[in-house]
């Protein structure tokens, strides 16, 4: 059970069920909106930044899933490990590719700008200051700076909502596997795919 009581749908402001497009999701897919709705500025806030950095996306669908992914394990948001997009797995992350992730350095499968991406998230969610010039030359032989923009502020949406999914543990419409005591990875069940 969530530590934040869900706000029933009906009782949501809405503005913000309009904007979330609420009423066409499921539970799973209303995710956090459901607590952030007893705040419905803050609600409709986070609504609209992942829909300034969902638009006119650059990055493709597979870098920025797999980022999502490696950074839900930093997280141990469940969650977060438990869905897959639609339009990433369509854009070839299938879970073989999740597989990978537990070690994306030795992973056969991954492009050199996502090694580049994957690391940039690792460091991030943990050693952030080890993010220096140098690390950020190697960057740039992949991005450019409006992807590099778009990688950073993906990257922090996802470090800091998946921490706070983790912590309100949002755990209720997920497959068991992904339930469990002790760190789980993505890899840990079956996912749902939204979206």
């Amino acid at each position: 059970m969530s530590r934040i009581a869900h706000v029933p749908l009906d009782r949501w402001d809405a503005d913000l069920r309009t904007q979330s497009h609420a009423d066409q999701a499921t539970p799973l897919e209303q995710g956090a909106l459901r607590m952030l709705a007893h705040r419905p500025a803050i609600a409709k806030g986070v609504v609209a930044l992942g829909a300034g950095i969902r638009q006119d996306r650059i990055l493709p669908e597979r870098l920025v899933e797999l980022v999502r992914l490696r950074i839900a394990f930093h997280n141990q948001c469940r969650s977060c490990m438990a869905i897959r997009y639609r339009a990433a797995l369509e854009d070839g992350v299938d879970e073989d590719l999740v597989c990978s992730l537990e070690k994306p350095a030795d992973a056969p499968d991954l492009s050199d700008a996502e090694r580049a991406a994957l690391d940039y998230a690792d460091r991030f969610a943990n050693d952030h200051l080890s993010i220096d010039e140098a690390f950020f030359r190697g960057l740039r032989r992949h991005f450019d700076d409006g992807e590099l923009v778009e990688l950073g502020v993906w990257i922090a949406f996802c470090v800091g909502f998946g921490r706070l999914g983790a912590t309100w543990d949002m755990t209720e419409e997920i497959p068991d596997a992904y339930r469990g005591e002790g760190t789980i990875r993505p890899s840990s069940g079956t996912p749902i795919v939204v979206r």
